[in-house]
């Protein structure tokens, strides 16, 4: 079945497609020695700091160190996976994305908390960067619950040990 009449998976795909430069060029870029970050990359980050004031940026805090290399050993690979896993209908992709669904809610979320307990930041400051992490959290939810209702249906589908098979 073409990817095109897979409505969620096509939006799956088009996120990982637009997630994987972004993680690389602005997630990963504290990772990367000073050597080899390109201008580009010191530009967009100088304008989402200077737009956005995001303290994540400037002065994270320690745990947000772990969440960028998750986001290099696991998100990366995963996500690089997933472009063509959906694009074959693997019928390993829903195992595979609700468990990055899953970790991807509540590493964001744990963001949301922390910022909206910033002192010294505005209510406009924190909604503007709401717009940026609330929609990545809506699409981890909303595709944990698809991959989960499409593991139940498929597991559904299969006997339990010992059970036979109805007619």
């Amino acid at each position: 079945m073409s990817i095109f009449s897979r409505k969620k998976d096509l939006a799956y795909l088009v996120f990982f497609i637009i997630h994987v430069p972004l993680v690389f060029c602005v997630d990963l870029y504290p990772l990367y020695p000073e050597s080899i970050k390109p201008q580009f990359m010191h530009s967009l980050r100088k304008f989402y700091i200077d737009t956005y004031h995001d303290q994540f940026f400037t002065s994270p805090p320690s745990w947000f160190m772990m969440y960028m290399w998750m986001e290099a050993l696991y998100h990366i690979p995963l996500s690089v996976w997933a472009i063509g896993a959906l694009l074959r209908n693997d019928p390993k992709v829903p195992i595979h994305l609700l468990i990055y669904a899953v970790q991807t809610a509540v590493t964001t979320s744990t963001c949301i908390a922390d910022y909206m307990s910033w002192s010294g930041f505005s209510n406009s400051e924190k909604i503007e960067l709401g717009k940026l992490y609330v929609p990545y959290l809506a699409l981890s939810v909303f595709m944990a619950v698809d991959m989960f209702g499409r593991l139940d249906r498929a597991l559904s589908r299969q006997p339990t040990p010992g059970q036979k098979k109805s007619a």
